[in-house]
This record gives C-alpha cells, structure tokens and sequence, in this order.
C-alpha cells in the first residue's frame, strides 16, 4: 500500500490505477473506522490529513483523465487544516529511485523519469511558474548558471513542496499563457482572452495530447493544474 508523493504524470499506467485504488482503500478505513491496515504506515501518515488525501487524489484523477481514463469515484474527507502530511514514507528523491527500479523491464508513465537535475527542473518548470515567479526564477538560475544544488534529492523535495501550495491566480493566468505558446501554432486562430483558466487549461491538454507536443507532454503542469482550478 503506497500513496506516492511525487507528480502521478511519472507513473505508468500500472501504477498510476494501483495508486488511486489505494487511496481509496486508505480514505476507506479512516473515514469507517476500519481496522484492517489501520496500523499501516501509510495510513497514519494520511490519518490527519484529509484535505490532503483528497487533493492528492484529485491529481491522480487529473492524469487519470489526461490518458483517457474515466473516474466515477469520488473521496470525500475532512480535515480542519489545508496541510500535507510533514513525513514521508520514502523521500521524493528516493521515490524516483524506487520507480527506476521497479519500471526497468516495464513501461514508464506520461513524463520519462529524470537523469537528472537539469531534467526535473525542466519537467516542474510551469508548476514552478504558476505558484511563485521568485522562486521560478532564482532555481532557474541556480540551474542555468550550474550553481547546483547539494543534490537531486534537494531538488526533488523542494518541487514536492512548491507543487502541494496553491497556484496564484495572476501566475496562473501568466503560465497557461506560456504553455498556450507552445500548441498556439496549431490553431493560430484562436483567440483565448475569454477563456476562463479552465476552459484554456482545457484546450491546451487536447492540443498537447492530440499533436504530442514535446515539451507540455513531459510537464508536470499539464496534469496538476488540473487539480487546482
């Protein structure tokens, strides 16, 4: 039993349904008072944090969603706070590692796992960019200017953590308008000055399956917005 922490866009197919199945088993057992892996660590890390579980399941139905999949379920738990769970069971670094292991002779998910810092920076880039652009531009230039980090696995819990807060509506509207840029080409013709984020979310995910292009098709964004609107 296993609710990963990092973006469901890496799980392949296989995962990402055994993921969402699970989570429902968890929301099952602490919203019925179940004993059956009540003691499991999973479990206690999610126990207190209701809103959390059903956002993190929320971002699997947006992936869900995005590979064609229907969802009829859905998870209704309660917390007082907007909070995450502090804990990890494994690390979000080392949740990468695990998943490199496990899908060596098997198929990978949406977005191809990173070699490195370089790639997940540029897989995170718009999730960065429509939270805070302080914080876009200062990784930005830690990883252009090869100011590296201690490490991948620094990176990798700083975006796990920027990505759990909610986009701000100003750098929301700012960063679809970048992503717009890259299907914009496909129906020049179209206006998107009216389009609620939505609706222009909406239309940048079709495009972007529909032509697979390259670079929106290995982005974290492309999902996970989804969750937050």
């Amino acid at each position: 039993m296993r609710i990963w922490d990092i973006n469901p866009g890496y799980l392949n197919n296989r995962s990402l349904l055994g993921e969402h199945r699970e989570l429902h088993a968890i929301a099952s057992i602490i919203s019925n008072n179940k004993k059956g892996y009540s003691r499991h660590p999973e479990t206690l890390r999610w126990k207190a944090f209701g809103w959390a579980l059903c956002k993190r399941h929320a971002l699997l139905v947006s992936e869900m969603y995005l590979r064609n999949f229907k969802h009829y379920s859905a998870v209704a738990l309660f917390s007082g706070e907007k909070l995450w769970p502090e804990n990890f069971i494994d690390s979000p670094g080392a949740q990468f590692a695990i998943l490199e292991e496990k899908y060596k002779d098997r198929p990978l998910g949406r977005i191809p796992l990173p070699g490195n810092t370089q790639d997940l920076w540029a897989q995170h880039k718009y999730s960065v960019m429509a939270r805070n652009q302080v914080l876009y531009k200062s990784i930005g230039n830690k990883i252009s200017n090869a100011k590296k980090y201690e490490g991948f696995d620094e990176l990798a819990l700083e975006l796990t953590k920027i990505l759990q807060t909610q986009p701000a509506p100003g750098n929301l509207r700012n960063t679809l308008e970048h992503m717009w840029g890259h299907v914009s080409e496909i129906l020049s013709d179209r206006k998107i000055d009216s389009l609620i984020f939505n609706e222009l979310l909406s239309e940048i995910q079709r495009l972007a399956v529909l032509h697979k292009e390259p670079y929106l098709m290995v982005s974290t964004a492309l999902c996970e917005l989804r969750a937050w609107i």
